[in-house]
């Protein structure tokens, strides 16, 4: 696994979230998730208190909160739709700071809001506590077929080489004058596109060939087995649990 990669998404630790098998701790974020979207919007209560077990979880790993803040950006696009939700969706109108927007509008963004915001952080805690290799074994341990962990894995590996790849290109056309301001020097970018593929395509079948001259039959080695408990997928399971009792009484006294 690259070091670029790792470096940027897991943060190394010896916690008790960070030695959990990854499959149990995929499921556990998996069953999260699906109970924090099946929350009613209205409960608001819920969301905090679902807010409150990932902080639980966070500080468990150790992983602090500017850790994930700063991961938290790949959010904007959520934030800037659901910003404009109560200014074009119709409804009763309400008056917030002497502006006039709808109350459907509202419920909508904060919906958007809350769930991917829970959502996104929930994954993050993931990443952070699981090694990019380890997260795809255990995918793999949870019946993805081999071949699509394969796929993942490649594209985790050299992901880094294909950006400072990027990097290089942009360093070179920046060194001869080249300043991309508008729709003219789409056709260089593009280009500089189809060579990265190119050479991209190129790598893949090299490395193929590589891996076939050394008994590669379709299926990469397990580096190690990952063992697990039942008290491991109960410590796991925690989390899921508390989320489903906290939907369940959300749509109870809704």
């Amino acid at each position: 696994m690259s070091g670029g990669h790792a470096h940027r998404l897991y943060r190394h630790g010896d916690t008790p979230v960070h030695r959990l098998p990854p499959q149990c701790k995929i499921v556990a974020a998996l069953a999260f998730v699906v109970a924090v979207v099946a929350t009613p919007r209205e409960q608001v209560w819920a969301f905090g208190l679902y807010a409150l077990v990932l902080a639980a979880v966070a500080a468990a790993a150790r992983v602090p909160a500017g850790f994930v803040a700063r991961r938290m950006l790949v959010e904007v696009p959520f934030v800037a739709f659901a910003l404009g939700l109560p200014f074009i969706v119709h409804g009763r109108p309400v008056a917030i700071a002497g502006i006039t927007v709808s109350a459907a509008g509202l419920w909508a963004a904060w919906n958007i809001l809350a769930k991917a915001t829970l959502g996104i952080t929930a994954s993050i805690l993931l990443a952070a506590t699981t090694e990019p290799r380890t997260l795809l074994v255990g995918i793999e341990r949870l019946g993805l077929p081999p071949l699509l962990v394969q796929i993942a894995s490649f594209m985790l590996r050299y992901a880094d080489v294909i950006l400072d790849e990027l990097r290089r290109m942009r360093i070179a056309r920046t060194s001869r004058g080249f300043d991309a301001r508008d729709v003219r020097h789409v056709r260089t970018l593009a280009r500089s596109l189809s060579a990265v593929f190119l050479r991209s395509y190129e790598r893949g079948e090299r490395v193929y060939v590589a891996m076939a001259s050394r008994g590669y039959e379709g299926r990469s080695p397990v580096i190690r087995e990952l063992p697990v408990s039942a008290a491991q997928w109960a410590a796991a399971g925690l989390v899921p649990a508390v989320a489903a009792v906290t939907a369940a009484t959300a749509w109870a006294v809704n």
